[in-house]
């Protein structure tokens, strides 16, 4: 019986960063998790430290829900306002109609009228998993989907992994590699390694494309010591 190749690390993100040809965004979304054991939620997901992880804590599969931009405002504003109930929200002149019954947070029947909706462009995304650390806690099968809202999610890709022990990255993009355009991203934990049953994922990274100036092409600062001066503090 032939055994697996370990899956390969890729290489740290902040290379990817250090081209300038790409940026993070992942603080542009608002990010949910299936389940979480207290103390080990989102924020360790998103702190830079790969010591820290997040560990669900429920039946699988085990999804980690990113939203951006409008959904995720609405999504808010749906939290912050509990009598508006399973509601549709029209973003027209700063009101918002509805009524009825349901869930408070029914957020995914969102929608905008006047075409103000717009979709985030994403490229990669950069997982970091480490078997070594976490054994039957690493995932061994993830599922990324993208979509307008929970009910028209849409699989784009599907990871077999293998031990991994690094960062795993996820291209996000077409046969002709365009990158993807949506409101929403979800990764699901479909299986672990050694039929583990709950799920250890250390850190999560989105990047989408930076856009050539319309006024021209400048040489991209890509040494540390442009890096420093690129953005205005």
């Amino acid at each position: 019986m032939t055994t697996p190749n370990k899956t390969p690390p890729g290489a740290d993100p902040k290379q990817l960063e250090r081209t300038g040809t790409v940026r993070e965004i992942g603080s542009q979304a608002v990010w949910s998790l299936s389940s979480c054991k207290p103390g080990f939620g989102v924020d360790q997901l998103r702190d830079d430290n790969l010591e820290t992880y997040w560990q669900s804590d429920g039946s699988q599969p085990h999804l980690v829900n990113i939203q951006f931009r409008w959904a995720s405002l609405a999504a808010q504003m749906i939290k912050n306002l509990p009598a508006v109930q399973d509601a549709w929200v029209w973003f027209l002149d700063g009101k918002i109609p509805g009524g009825g019954h349901g869930n408070p947070l029914q957020y995914s029947h969102l929608e905008n009228p006047r075409g103000q909706r717009r979709k985030t462009t994403v490229k990669t995304l950069c997982i970091y998993a480490d078997y070594k650390s976490d054994e039957s806690y690493t995932p061994s099968k993830i599922s990324v989907r993208v979509g307008n809202n929970f009910h028209n999610l849409q699989e784009i890709r599907q990871l077999e992994l293998v031990e991994p022990s690094g960062w795993i990255h996820v291209p996000l993009t077409d046969n002709h590699k365009k990158p993807t355009r949506t409101f929403m991203i979800q990764i699901a934990v479909l299986a672990n390694h050694q039929n583990g049953r709950d799920t250890h994922m250390r850190q999560i990274k989105i990047y989408t494309p930076v856009e050539e100036s319309s006024i021209g092409k400048f040489p991209r600062c890509t040494t540390i010591d442009f890096m420093m001066y690129r953005s205005i503090r």
